[in-house]
């Protein structure tokens, strides 16, 4: 018997897999529980239809990301804060270029996706990764001067 899984089900498959199993443990236990549903004719096609959008909604997001990152790449982010001659007060973090980032270009990032490698206690000019989808990464142009 072929079915279509609604949840995960250990050692069968995940949900959405179309899978075959022995008639008993396709009408006992996965129909019974609701774990999974008959691969007829319909349920096939909306399995289909529910792939085909889930295939179109990555390729969106990776069209936005691709967009954003071509943007970075062509802004600079500026910041003034306070310190002595060649030091900042504290350190420059995520949140501070992410809310610049956001009021300088009108770009909102989370700062978690910011790759801070060490941390900014100098004024200069720094380049930042920025992970917007699995395997785009942007570049920020980060520029922090003396206020």
């Amino acid at each position: 018997m072929k079915v279509i899984l609604t949840q995960d089900v250990k050692s069968q498959g995940k949900k959405g897999d179309v899978i075959t199993v022995s008639d008993g443990y396709g009408f006992n236990y996965l129909l019974k529980n609701k774990l999974a549903v008959i691969a007829d004719a319909q349920a096939l096609n909306e399995a289909k239809n529910r792939e085909a959008s889930k295939q179109h909604k990555i390729e969106v997001e990776k069209a936005e990301a691709k967009a954003v990152a071509e943007k970075l790449a062509a802004s600079v982010v500026k910041l003034e804060l306070p310190g002595t001659e060649d030091r900042l007060y504290g350190s420059v973090t995520a949140k501070d270029i992410a809310e610049a980032l956001a009021a300088q270009h009108s770009v909102e990032i989370d700062k978690r996706k910011i790759v801070m490698g060490e941390q900014i206690r100098t004024y200069g000019t720094y380049t930042l990764d920025v992970k917007l989808y699995t395997e785009i990464t942007g570049k920020i142009n980060l520029v922090v001067s003396k206020k």
